[in-house]
């Protein structure tokens, strides 16, 4: 497998240099992802350069996104083709975030961790909101 793992503080990236995720392309990148995640539970994989994938790239971009969820992570796919972006709609695989560039990606993976950490201590509720009976 073709590819360039590119390791931040708050991210991992993953620009994938094949025009195909199929075949033994998906097990190789499941095994980079898993060892890219053990520093941050944020991915991003840029498939600029992928035009088509199989049930088998589909099943392990479904899995990569459970281990970023799994962690309180996000898992991003970066392209430019329609239809790749239609391939990745098909494949339903939740809540996964697509985006056209990687500075969009790079910009969700920030505010996803601004989410998580302010919303780390609340529970939605004031001490307003009850009646305990002190009136």
């Amino acid at each position: 497998m073709n590819y360039t793992l590119d390791t931040k503080e708050q991210y991992s990236l993953i620009d994938l240099h094949e025009p195909f995720l199929g075949k033994d392309i998906p097990a190789s990148l499941e095994e980079v992802a898993r060892t890219a995640l053990k520093g941050s539970n944020n991915l991003i994989l840029n498939l600029n350069n992928c035009t088509d994938l199989d049930p088998i790239g589909a099943g392990v971009l479904r899995k990569i996104n459970r281990l970023c969820t799994n962690g309180l992570g996000i898992f991003i796919v970066v392209t430019k083709n329609d239809d790749m972006v239609d391939k990745l709609d098909n494949a339903k695989i939740q809540d996964l975030e697509i985006f056209y560039t990687v500075e969009e990606a790079v910009d969700a993976v920030f505010m996803h961790d601004l989410e998580n950490e302010f919303g780390a201590g609340e529970d939605g509720y004031d001490d307003e909101d009850y009646d305990n009976g002190d009136e």
